[in-house]
């Protein structure tokens, strides 16, 4: 059949099974018909920008890649959200994924949209071979200072996996304490695909459990900032001095809470 006879019904079904050889293209790229040089061209597009994306994701594996070629497949992403937060907890989250499980758009959190970031947390949940988080409340990170408190959940994360892992990469802090190999990596979110795994799924938690906390202590706007140091974030404190899920030993809370203790009247 020629291709001047495929209509544009049976072009676009080709194109959703994928059913279009090199030499259609180039062919249908020359058809006589404007509305179909134009679906193809942007379907051409499209399928470039799917193989980039898919290469950008299998770079991601790189680190992995290491412990597969030592036999170890059960391999563990680490990473936390909320350490520089003024107010609630520190999550951290733990996942494994399949060898090279591909999820378009995977990155860091923070390189992503909100609406990015609830898609690809469920497409994780859908897809990993085990998912462990832990959350890390503010009275523990003012208890244990902010980075004990966060390698403890980074522990605890791991310990609540599923599925025991056979090593681990985990986000600039090392863990000495595991009894199987690990490699921490500076700005492993951007690097290493399970690591940015790990923190889509700490952010979402964490972002969840703010919009909850919001509902509770509306005048500081949580569910907005969640927790950090903005502008707004700033002037609620201000106003309202800080609330229960604040860290007391994070200044500007600090400080406030000190002028609290010693404005309070001695009792003598």
């Amino acid at each position: 059949m020629k291709v001047e006879k495929f209509t544009i019904k049976e072009i676009m079904y080709m194109m959703q099974q994928r059913q279009l050889s090199d030499e259609t293209v180039e062919k249908l790229q020359k058809d006589s018909r404007i509305t179909v040089v134009k679906l193809i061209n942007k379907w051409v597009k499209e399928q470039k920008k799917s193989l980039t994306e898919s290469q950008r994701i299998q770079k991601m594996y790189v680190y992995e890649q290491e412990f597969y070629n030592n036999g170890f497949e059960l391999v563990a992403g680490v990473d936390e959200a909320g350490r520089g937060a003024l107010a609630g907890p520190v999550v951290v989250g733990a996942v494994i994924l399949f060898k090279h499980c591909y999820l378009p758009l995977l990155n860091d959190s923070k390189q992503l949209t909100a609406v990015q970031r609830d898609r690809l947390y469920s497409s994780i949940q859908d897809q990993a071979i085990a998912i462990g988080h832990e959350v890390i409340d503010s009275a523990i990170v003012d208890k244990k200072n902010i980075y004990q408190a966060t390698v403890d959940g980074m522990y605890g994360a791991i310990n609540q996996l599923p599925v025991k892992p056979e090593a681990v990469l985990i986000d600039a802090i090392p863990l000495s304490r595991l009894a199987i190999p690990s490699k921490a990596i500076i700005g492993g979110d951007t690097v290493s695909a399970t690591i940015a795994a790990a923190s889509i799924i700490a952010k979402v938690t964490r972002d969840r459990l703010m919009k909850e906390y919001d509902k509770l202590y509306p005048q500081y706007g949580f569910a907005y900032h969640k927790g950090y140091g903005t502008k707004e974030h700033f002037g609620a404190l201000k106003k309202w001095g800080p609330c229960p899920i604040h860290r007391r030993t994070f200044e500007p809370v600090k400080s406030m809470v000190s002028c609290e203790l010693f404005s309070l009247p001695f009792d003598g």
